[in-house]
């Protein structure tokens, strides 16, 4: 669960308000389109959701963390119960495909056999078991976007975040993307999906939570178009 509780986020000794009592209640297993021009506030709230910042005001909770009073010796445990998926990929790029995905199951401990069945299980989950050995240089930018997800996917996490995920891909390839999020959605994983790109929003439909001036402008369900 994502929960916000008049939140509010001041930069600058309080010359900026970036979030302005926000109120947010995003339950386990849903799929969320998250939207708002540049400087609408989506970038602070993903800073309060991942523990970058501290709310000005106001209580945030997420995977049953309370951020607002969460030590700091306590934040990496808490990111590990978060997927990213960025952008710009952030594939490590001397690793193949196969290594990348392994390799935040590593970093979290997780045996050897778990990892063996792990990792080809999400590599067909995204439809790039035959890519396992290759290296993301290798790789179009469609297929590392989606090696990022299968690294975001890999250790089950409560909660994944997509922070404009199809920015860098070909248009016509962020539909495919934007599906393989919902077939994650689908295995139980709440999504929180940051874009700009409204004709995404407008065909999937379902949660939309606008953004706008630092304000929950808008925070409904819409029809889609597809299927």
């Amino acid at each position: 669960m994502v929960e916000l509780k008049n939140v509010d986020v001041y930069y600058k000794e309080g010359d900026v308000e970036a979030l302005n009592d926000v109120n947010l209640r995003i339950n386990d297993g849903e799929f969320v389109f998250i939207v708002g021009s540049s400087g609408a506030g989506k970038s602070t709230l993903l800073k309060l959701l991942t523990r970058e910042r501290k709310p000005t005001n106001g209580r945030v909770f997420v995977n049953g963390y309370n951020l607002s009073k969460l030590r700091d010796g306590k934040i990496p445990k808490f990111r590990r119960s978060i997927g990213m998926i960025f952008q710009d990929f952030r594939l490590i790029p001397n690793l193949t495909v196969y290594e990348n995905v392994a390799f935040v199951l590593r970093v979290t401990d997780r045996s050897r056999r778990f990892i063996r069945q792990r990792v080809p299980y999400v590599l067909n989950l995204v439809r790039l078991s035959d890519k396992a050995r290759a290296y993301p240089s290798q790789l179009s930018g469609g297929e590392q976007q989606r090696v990022a997800i299968a690294r975001a996917f890999a250790s089950d996490p409560g909660l994944i975040i997509a922070d404009e995920p199809t920015g860098n891909i070909d248009p016509e390839l962020s539909y495919e993307i934007v599906e393989l999020l919902k077939d994650i959605n689908k295995c139980g994983t709440t999504v929180l999906m940051v874009t700009h790109e409204h004709d995404l929003v407008k065909y999937f439909g379902g949660r939309i939570i606008s953004l706008k001036k630092g304000s929950v402008d808008f925070d409904d369900y819409i029809g889609g178009n597809d299927g």
